[in-house]
């Protein structure tokens, strides 16, 4: 292999640079493989042409969109780039509702048309039903009842409000895919919204693009296509790291000539030996390869074939000993563990760190599963931001914290309230009492019920509760808000039937769900941890407990044979299951620096090696069977 250094990639920042100064805008795709300091080429370029061009853009009201996968990157870059005012740095769906929330007719008459057309298709379904009252029917006759009721309420609506973290339950709310769908067709349709978007931000960089919705990339790419003098899109980049389905295949294949490509080689994160292992996984996708850094030699790589017969966490157990063993690291195993769990699934983690209760009602809830995984949901935010700091609080007898958190959340002390009280004192004391009475469902070591924690919250009206709650709270008897059902939309009882279901969970699975949301936790998934790196890395693999249908393992290790589905996708050249899956693996193997453990349960283990060690990704000696 010839000579190289690590600043092979220097080069890269400067191509990037040149693409976005005004006086040689162009777009670009840069492939940033696993580990390749992407992040820090975005950081460096940016704030170099701040340096440069900041107070221009200032003068003209001009910024640079920056748009990311999570509210949790976002954060980061905005404050690595120091919260300039010339960069906008957001998520998708954040940067989407600041371009639409001011077309409120706009909105209007896209919500009235997509609703005429959503209630006819459905309508059309029921009368081809041939039983009107199978689950089937029943469900869609409510969906046709709420979308009427919903189509009514349009025109009392006189401005619509959106909560990127929130339920969006209410009838003057956009949902999540709203908010994208409107912006993909106001980009396409509207020529006045074109000339706002371009004029305000004439460069757009999209971080993950690979995985941002394909009608979205697809909208700009038209748009910059019109517009190629005055608008320049840059996507940052890997399509083996594409996981999620909504996302556009084979980004960089078709771009136009005149986009700039360049290529980061190098990988920053691994050592050589799982350098190597991804450059494998990859070989037949791309066989893009990158080269690790000259002083990362070495690392240990192993995969482990157990039984499905085993004890899961008792075999994990063992195998996190072993790697203590093979790469005497001490924190592989013990009290100072610091291996970082991957599973294929959140739930396979609630089950393992002991929150599912909680956890597993909401998650199956699609339009629940943003805020609940981003731990920025505002119902959730009851319990793990307010509730679980003034738990915490009280545990450790620090009355000035638990002062502080009512001031901070309760409405009951602001200033307003405490003006217009003729008997501060007495009101002080007053909520000083309801304080106790909340916590006191902590007294003598109780383990209160989330449902209980509510009602006591409703009952003292300490803090106030999102109309999601206060929709059970109702459907409980309590009386919690008389209008509240003017706001309800009722094809989100299945929503409020997971909330009445995760509310018997005990208390205490808050405190584990928020140390796993926040990144306390040693445990993460597949997918949920693309962009973060671990010394020591874990990967479950086990469709079987996944119940998942995206991916399968057992198909991609040659232990089930491909579906008629998957035969007929690869002759036609569309993605399969394996392909879904193979950079799955990918993206869960390149988040270790330094060590590897792979473990993989099966009902055929001997089966499962003899494949792994012909596919050539792994030698004899990494490969152990666990029967």
């Amino acid at each position: 292999m010839a000579q190289y250094t690590n600043e092979i990639d220097a080069p890269v920042d400067d191509v990037i640079y040149e693409s976005i100064k005004p006086s040689s805008s162009k777009s670009f795709f840069l492939f940033a493989g696993a580990g390749s300091g992407k992040t820090r080429t975005l950081v460096n370029v940016l704030a170099r042409f701040k340096k440069e061009f900041g107070n221009s853009y200032k003068l003209r009201n001009k910024r640079i969109a920056i748009i990311t996968y999570t509210n949790a990157a976002a954060n980061e870059i905005a404050h690595r780039l120091e919260y300039s005012s010339i960069f906008s740095v957001s998520t998708i769906h954040s940067f989407c509702w600041e371009l639409i929330k001011s077309f409120t007719s706009d909105i209007k008459s896209w919500i009235k048309n997509n609703l005429i057309i959503e209630i006819a298709e459905l309508e059309e379904q029921q009368s081809k039903s041939r039983d009107s009252n199978n689950k089937t029917s029943l469900s869609r006759a409510k969906k046709i009842q709420s979308k009427n009721k919903r189509l009514a309420s349009l025109t009392t609506i006189q401005k619509f409000i959106y909560n990127p973290n929130g339920d969006n339950l209410t009838k003057d709310s956009l949902n999540h895919s709203e908010v994208i769908s409107i912006t993909v067709d106001f980009i396409k349709s509207k020529a006045l919204f074109q000339k706002i978007l371009i004029t305000k931000f004439p460069v757009i960089l999209i971080d993950e693009s690979q995985d941002t919705k394909k009608e979205l990339i697809d909208a700009l790419f038209e748009l910059q296509i019109q517009n190629e003098e005055k608008f320049s899109l840059g996507l940052f980049g890997d399509t083996m790291q594409r996981i999620y389905a909504d996302g556009k295949e084979n980004l960089e294949v078709g771009l136009p000539d005149k986009w700039v490509k360049p290529t980061k080689k190098m990988n920053h994160r691994s050592q050589s030996r799982i350098v190597d292992l991804i450059n494998k996984i990859r070989k037949d996708i791309d066989g893009q390869e990158q080269l690790p850094r000259n002083e990362n030699i070495g690392g240990v790589v192993r995969f482990f074939a157990v039984s499905r017969k085993q004890d899961k966490f008792e075999t994990e157990k063992q195998i996190r000993r072993k790697m203590q063993e093979l790469t005497s690291d001490g924190k592989w195993f013990g009290e100072d563990d610091g291996v970082m769990t991957l599973t294929l699934e959140h739930h396979m983690a609630a089950r393992r760190m002991g929150f599912s209760n909680f956890f597993d009602p909401l998650y199956a809830i699609d339009k629940l599963k943003t805020g609940l995984l981003d731990g920025t949901s505002s119902s959730v935010n009851l319990f793990s931001r307010i509730v679980l700091p003034l738990y915490k609080a009280y545990v450790k007898k620090n009355k000035f914290e638990i002062a502080n958190i009512i001031k901070q959340h309760s409405h009951l002390i602001d200033r307003q309230s405490l003006q217009n009280d003729p008997e501060k004192l007495q009101f002080l004391h007053t909520t000083n009492d309801k304080v106790n009475e909340l916590l006191s469902l902590w007294n003598e070591d109780k383990h209160p019920t989330l449902i209980e924690i509510l009602k006591k919250v409703q009952e003292t009206n300490l803090f106030k509760v999102t109309s999601t709650l206060k929709l059970i709270l109702q459907r409980c008897g309590v009386d919690s808000d008389n209008n509240i059902e003017d706001n309800e939309i009722m094809e989100d009882d299945e929503s409020l039937l997971a909330w009445e279901e995760a509310l018997k969970a005990d208390f205490s699975e808050i405190i584990r769900y928020n140390e796993y949301i926040n990144g306390e936790s040693k445990f993460g998934t597949h997918q949920g941890v693309k962009g973060l790196e671990f010394d020591r890395v874990m990967v479950i693999i086990d469709d079987e407990e996944s119940k998942g249908f995206m991916f399968s393992y057992d198909k991609l290790f040659g232990l089930k044979p491909p579906t008629n589905t998957d035969k007929k996708n690869l002759d036609e050249g569309k993605e399969t299951g394996i392909d879904r899956t193979m950079r799955l693996f990918y993206v869960a193997c390149s988040r270790a620096k330094k060590s590897l453990a792979l473990v993989c349960y099966t009902d055929l283990p001997e089966g499962l090696k003899t494949n792994i060690i012909r596919s050539g990704w792994f030698s004899e000696d990494e490969v152990e069977v666990i029967a």
